[in-house]
């Protein structure tokens, strides 16, 4: 009797077995399909909170700081080369100035480690503080490194800063390799960082178009030539101060050429007769002019 009561009671576990697996399958089903809708309706209202309303001014925290933008190359956008104390001069050379007559010089120039004797064809005349001298041929004041102090400290800073400036204007990444072989002649450029191993030439007229913001930088390494009676030309609202030619030989501006821009030279700069610049003239060894007309940006 025991053993078939047993078997009874087995036969009714298994049947109920099966029973209850399958119920446990519909609950386990159904269990799965909640678990799903919930997990949707968590990513749903996750996303709706980080949706900003356009009408409803952020809330700034005051103590972030905002990055500032940067182009494709790593450079901060619209930001030129940093001149430092050398800006305060429209001319600044290392070993030499000189010029013939008939040249107009708007801004003030000057010269280091080289004494004043090495500045000719100006006819200068020392201030009585000793400090400065003036020409009838400048519009601003001449400084030289044998001058009364504080012109030689102030002008050992100068040419450090332009120094530095030319190695920023070197180091800048390039946009433009190689461009149409560094023949500018008829070319018409946007702002950018235009880099060049070899020499450029500029046969005819060069149109930098642009706003007022944006910035040129050409690195040389070779020579700068422009051919005489032409022009660089400057469109858009375009500024002759954001525009930076970084050259590593000689920079030779044709007669009755005009130029545009900052020229930071590792050597000579030479103006030819009846030339013109609207721009700084940096160079580590001399600057010659030629009844040239320059003026500061």
């Amino acid at each position: 009797m025991e053993v078939l009561e047993l078997k009874r009671n087995y036969s009714c576990l298994s049947r109920d077995g099966v029973l209850n697996m399958n119920t446990f399958k519909k609950i386990m089903n159904i269990k799965v399909l909640v678990i799903m809708i919930l997990v949707a309706m968590t990513f749903l209202v996750s996303a709706c909170a980080g949706t900003v309303d356009p009408t409803v001014d952020p809330i700034v925290d005051p103590t972030v700081v905002p990055t500032e933008d940067v182009d494709p190359v790593g450079d901060v956008l619209s930001v030129v080369v940093d001149l430092g104390t050398a800006d305060d001069f429209v001319i600044l050379a290392e070993s030499g100035i000189s010029t013939t007559a008939g040249s107009s010089v708007t801004g003030d120039l000057g010269i280091s480690p080289s004494a004043a004797t090495y500045i000719t064809g100006f006819g200068l005349i020392m201030d009585s503080t000793g400090t400065f001298s003036t020409s009838s041929l400048v519009t601003g004041q001449i400084l030289s490194s044998d001058y009364t102090s504080p012109t030689p400290t102030e002008l050992t800073t100068a040419i450090a800063n332009m120094r530095t400036a030319y190695t920023d204007a070197a180091g800048r990444a390039a946009n433009y390799t190689e461009l149409y072989s560094g023949d500018l002649s008829g070319q018409t450029l946007t702002s950018g960082v235009y880099k060049f191993g070899n020499s450029v030439l500029i046969n005819t007229d060069l149109t930098l178009n642009g706003n007022s913001t944006d910035v040129w930088i050409f690195q040389i390494s070779g020579n700068l030539t422009m051919a005489s009676d032409m022009n660089i030309i400057l469109t858009g609202g375009a500024l002759a101060k954001n525009i930076v030619w970084q050259v590593a030989d000689t920079v030779a501006i044709g007669s009755g050429s005009h130029f545009e821009g900052t020229i930071l030279a590792m050597t000579n700069i030479s103006m030819g007769t009846n030339s013109s610049i609207d721009g700084n003239l940096y160079a580590q060894t001399e600057v010659t002019l030629d009844a040239t007309t320059v003026v500061k940006p």
